[in-house]
Order: structure tokens, then C-alpha cells, then sequence
């Protein structure tokens, strides 16, 4: 027995969806039909479905809570990884993905120059979690990224092993500041750049 459509909603079937949910479909796409096995990938293929579906969320969240362009914030965040999504591989994925999503926003024909710009400089900014961008769309989705990541476990300490302490402490001071935007408590973990995860069974090389 076929399934009966849904009129009211349309779960992202067919053609009669928003800007942002063709780029979110087209990114999760993507993912489903990659050959490539997770044992050459950087990260699982289940990993970069809930990474990017989480990111979308938060930082549609936090487009409106700061007052932003909704639909931009989420079209940043559902694209901001393309480059790990369509090779694998994580590797400089900031600067090499933008090339990608202007690719494929141009391809769609729904947005403007000016709109192009503004998602692929977020996307091709969105690793340098150091420096602090007076483009406000480039710090939305540094935010929604780390907050997403500070969400799983493991990767505290994950980030303590393959980052410096100078850089930890950046990604960290992100994390709490974000979890104050959105009124969650206090976690202390994030105030120690040293193993804190350990206990909990999780081994030292960790890779997120």
C-alpha cells in the first residue's frame, strides 16, 4: 500500500519546499550517496548527518535570537561541512568547501550574488574559531559548530589531545558563551584544558 501524502506538511518531499529546506535536502543527500566507507572517511557518515542537522538547528535558533536573516543562518549551517560531505575528508574543509557551496547555489538558481557572498565567506571562515569576524553570520556558525560538537561526549577531551591550549581555551570560552546565550548551565568541564573525560572510559586518541 503506497503511502499517502501529507497535504498540510510535505516532510521535504517533492518540489514545493523552501530555499533552505532544498539546501538541507541537497546537503543530506550527499551524504546518503557517497560511496566512500567511513574507514576512509574523516568522520562517520552518521556523524555528518547528525553534526549537520544539529548545527541547522542551532543556528536558526541563534539567527533569531540575535536578530539575523533566518533563512541565511540556516542555509550557512546546513552547507557549512559540504566539503567533508562530498570528499571525506576534513582537511582545510573551510576554505575548500565555499568553492563547492557557491557551486551549488549557483546551480539552483535562487539566489542572488550578494546572497552567495554572504553564505560562502561564513563557510569559508567558519574553521577560524580564533579570530572574532565583525561579519555576524561568520560568528553564528562558529557558534552553532562548537556548540553542537561541546554537545557530544568525548570530545572535551577530544579537543584537549589535538589542539594547543591556546586554542582550546578559544574553543572553550565559544562553547560556554554560547551555552549562556541559550540560558543551559554551567558545565566546569569547560573551564579545564586538561583530561576531564577520561574516567568515563573514552580513550585518549580521540577524533572529532
Amino acid at each position: 500500500m503506497a503511502y499517502t501524502y501529507n497535504p498540510i506538511y510535505h516532510h521535504l518531499k517533492g518540489k514545493n519546499v523552501t530555499r533552505s529546506e532544498l539546501v538541507e535536502r541537497g546537503m543530506i543527500d550527499i551524504i546518503l550517496k557517497s560511496k566512500m566507507p567511513d574507514a576512509e572517511r574523516s568522520w562517520s557518515k552518521v556523524f555528518e548527518l547528525k553534526h549537520t542537522a544539529s548545527v541547522t538547528q542551532i543556528g536558526r535558533m541563534l539567527a533569531q535570537k540575535r536578530g539575523l536573516d533566518t533563512e541565511l543562518g540556516t542555509i550557512i549551517c546546513a552547507m557549512h561541512d559540504i566539503y567533508v560531505f562530498m570528499t571525506g575528508r576534513a582537511t582545510n574543509h573551510a576554505h575548500l568547501g565555499a568553492q563547492m557551496a557557491e557551486r551549488f547555489l549557483k546551480k539552483t538558481k535562487k539566489f542572488t550574488p550578494k546572497e552567495i557572498k554572504i553564505i560562502t565567506s561564513a563557510i569559508f571562515n567558519h574553521s577560524d574559531k580564533n579570530i572574532i569576524s565583525k561579519d555576524p553570520y561568520v560568528e553564528l556558525v562558529k557558534d552553532a559548530d562548537v556548540l553542537d560538537c561541546g554537545l557530544c561526549d568525548g570530545v572535551h577531551d577530544a579537543y584537549v589531545y589535538e589542539k594547543s591550549p591556546a586554542n582550546c581555551r578559544v574553543y572553550f570560552d565559544r562553547i560556554k558563551k554560547v551555552r549562556k546565550e541559550f540560558g543551559l548551565p554551567k558545565d566546569p568541564k569547560w573551564d579545564s584544558i586538561e583530561y576531564v573525560e577520561q574516567a568515563k572510559g573514552y580513550g585518549k586518541k580521540l577524533h572529532y
